[in-house]
């Protein structure tokens, strides 16, 4: 594995979580379930929106990469990267 590899990772993993708290600051309070009838999203759209957009864009980028390189193991962990993404973005819509 890359230097350049262990870089996106860990940007990915630092990208992952802040999305995760500042998504969280639009997440339903369980005990107020079906008592109000909307949640922060417009803070969700405004802050955590752009994290994940940033890093969809370098990730595309770090796809890119992996495309011109022929090492199938490199495209595993960017597959991986982009699982965890995903778990993210479905714990993220579970909360509202």
């Amino acid at each position: 594995m890359k230097s350049l590899d262990i870089t996106f990772m860990a940007a990915n993993a630092v990208g992952i979580v802040l999305y995760l708290v500042l998504a969280s600051r639009g997440w339903r309070i369980p005990q107020e379930h079906g008592m109000v009838p909307a949640t922060g999203e417009p803070f969700v759209w405004v802050l955590a929106v752009p994290v994940l957009g940033f890093f969809l864009l370098a990730d595309i980028a770090w796809g890119g990469l992996l495309l011109r390189d022929r090492q199938s193991k490199r495209r595993l962990w960017w597959l991986v990267t982009a699982a965890v993404w995903l778990l993210a973005i479905c714990i993220d819509f579970s909360r509202h």
